[in-house]
């Protein structure tokens, strides 16, 4: 049984663990391991919207990031999802990561300028960066196999851990979390930049992704997460989309994964942005949406016990205030994180 966190960023606790020492976890799961030299990760999403029928400037635009995605400098890794706004808006969001930091940098100034830097008609575009030191951020997976998102980024995966299947596991398993209480400090701001709007958000907000994968489930177990756990975890990602601003949720987006050829998956994530990991905490502990979710979930898997093929994972991210990036160009004003901003001034 290992720590989740890696041995070179164990460090004297002045903060303790919410498990005792001698804690085993029910079921194994699993954390992603970069190489030692590591210290710094990205994860950047591009975003694409519009209302209606499908604007004709998005596939272009799609196109467009998807030739710098692979050009020099690009990501080690990108993937792409979809999904309907509050406002109606249908989105599809490019998240791509990298482990060079010096790569990104070099890739994303002409990047930048290409994805928010021109109007393009009929849609709007968006640009969410977090740059996160190693020390800021985790990952956990339900099974080995299959990395998604920055694990896909990672050397390889770690053995079974032990920080894991109890409230309080995703901030132990967080390296700053040994000695710091990541508390949120400072007000979101709007910056204009000509039709260009950057939020400068505050230190230690907090961005979860959090994803299912069915495809390797057969039809009874399909079935059984389709019409038992899917729609209660839907409820639960609508009401953050919709009223998390009240909890400290700035924006949710329930997002279907899309394959290489444009085509929806049997692969969703929930990907949001948090006012602090302290917020997020109290809603997966307490609040009735993720209460059902949870409960769904531990019926579905002691159900089928050791047989579930469904797979399971997340990433979490607690970011200083100088690794954040977030900017839109002609998006409405409930987007990602200007939503943080309208509530700020409000």
């Amino acid at each position: 049984m290992e720590s989740a966190i890696p041995a070179h960023l164990e460090t004297q606790r002045t903060r303790h663990r919410r498990v005792p020492d001698d804690y085993r976890p029910p079921y194994p799961s699993f954390v992603a391991r970069y190489k030692p030299g590591v210290n710094r990760v990205v994860m950047a999403y591009f975003g694409v919207q519009h209302r209606g029928a499908a604007a004709a400037g998005a596939a272009e635009a799609l196109a467009e990031i998807a030739s710098l995605l692979a050009g020099a400098g690009g990501p080690t890794h990108w993937d792409r999802a979809q999904y309907v706004d509050q406002a109606g808006y249908a989105n599809i969001v490019t998240v791509a990561y990298w482990d060079d930091i010096v790569s990104f940098d070099t890739w994303f100034t002409p990047a930048r300028e290409a994805w928010t830097g021109k109007p393009r008609e009929g849609i709007g575009t968006f640009i969410e960066v977090l740059r996160p030191t190693v020390e800021r951020h985790e990952t956990l997976f339900s099974s080995l196999g299959r990395p998604e998102g920055v694990a896909a980024i990672a050397d390889g995966m770690s053995g079974e851990v032990k920080e894991h299947a109890y409230w309080g596991g995703m901030r132990d398993r967080i390296p700053l979390s040994q000695t710091d209480p990541m508390s949120p400090g400072g007000n979101p701001e709007l910056i204009r930049d000509g039709a260009r709007l950057r939020v400068k958000a505050h230190d230690n907000l907090c961005l979860i992704r959090s994803g299912q994968d069915w495809s390797d489930t057969e039809a009874s177990e399909r079935k059984l997460y389709l019409d038992d756990v899917e729609p209660v975890l839907r409820e639960g990602m609508d009401f953050l989309r919709d009223d998390g601003l009240a909890i400290g949720c700035y924006a949710n987006r329930y997002m279907q994964v899309l394959s290489a050829d444009g085509k929806a998956s049997e692969k969703s994530y929930g990907q949001s942005w948090w006012k602090s990991l302290a917020a997020l905490e109290r809603w997966a502990e307490s609040h009735p949406t993720h209460v059902k979710i949870f409960g769904a979930a531990m019926k579905y898997l002691s159900t089928l016990g050791p047989s579930a093929k469904l797979r399971l994972y997340h990433e979490v991210t607690v970011a200083a205030a100088d690794e954040q990036f977030f900017e839109y160009l002609n998006c409405h004003p409930k987007t990602g994180m200007l939503a943080a901003v309208e509530t700020a001034t409000a």
